[in-house]
């Protein structure tokens, strides 16, 4: 890790759950991190939890990942007051419970915008910056195993869009590396794919469900620290991070 000392990380989606798990590791990690959220006073109270010394390497910006315009204002002010963005981490997420067959169009767009959309709209401001300055940067995806095949739980599944929203993810995975290279550039993509997290974003009926066989926010963090601390000519491309004994 001791090449990203002082490097400027941006995470997405970073108020809560594995977001917040993130922010916390590459701060205490030595990055300097922004952290992007529609809820920026929760940001706020997660540098209040940070050591003393840290508390400084955390910025909080407001952002809607799924709106270009707040990108695109976000993105520029990063790079005016940071010089520009070493690494990417997209983490916001959109869930909701309904079946596709009939469910609220605004919200299947919703989910398709900040899973998918947002996931471009910040990379291409990322890798513009990385690649103007020609630096190795690294960006990772928060995927799901939804976006692997998963079986369906035992009832009519509402998961809906989500699922071939991360199905997405995996494909433009595989696009980015393509194209990363092809660019002639050095830097890397990982797609990071849970199992069932501990979150806020996992419904309630889930939660009961699947019990106490779910991971800790924490444990995708790791994930992401060991992807991006692999030596230069190594490129974890895929990781799929499950609970022991997971019944997906």
């Amino acid at each position: 890790m001791d090449r990203w000392h002082n490097k400027v990380a941006v995470v997405t989606g970073a108020s809560s759950g594995i977001g917040e798990a993130i922010v916390k590791d590459l701060v205490e990690n030595g990055l300097q991190v922004v952290g992007l959220a529609r809820r920026l006073e929760r940001v706020e109270d997660i540098r209040k939890k940070l050591s003393p010394t840290k508390q400084g390497n955390l910025t909080a910006l407001l952002c809607d990942v799924s709106d270009l315009q707040s990108v695109n204002k976000v993105f520029d002010e990063i790079i005016t007051r940071f010089g520009g963005i070493d690494i990417l981490v997209n983490n916001a997420g959109c869930m909701k419970q309904g079946q596709l067959v009939d469910m609220n169009i605004q919200d299947i767009q919703q989910v398709l915008q900040t899973n998918v959309m947002g996931v471009v709209y910040c990379t291409q401001r990322a890798f513009k910056s990385m690649k103007e300055r020609n630096f190795p940067g690294h960006v990772v995806l928060i995927n799901s195993i939804a976006g692997h095949g998963f079986k369906a739980l035992p009832h009519t599944p509402e998961s809906n869009i989500y699922g071939p929203s991360k199905f997405a993810i995996t494909a433009i995975t595989e696009i980015y590396r393509q194209e990363f290279k092809g660019l002639e550039t050095k830097i890397k993509v990982t797609s990071i794919s849970p199992g069932a997290v501990d979150t806020e974003i996992l419904p309630q009926n889930v939660k009961h469900l699947i019990g106490e066989t779910m991971l800790k926010a924490e444990d995708i963090s790791s994930g992401v620290l060991y992807a991006i601390s692999a030596p230069p000519h190594v490129q974890i491309h895929e990781m799929i991070i499950k609970p022991l004994g997971e019944m997906f």
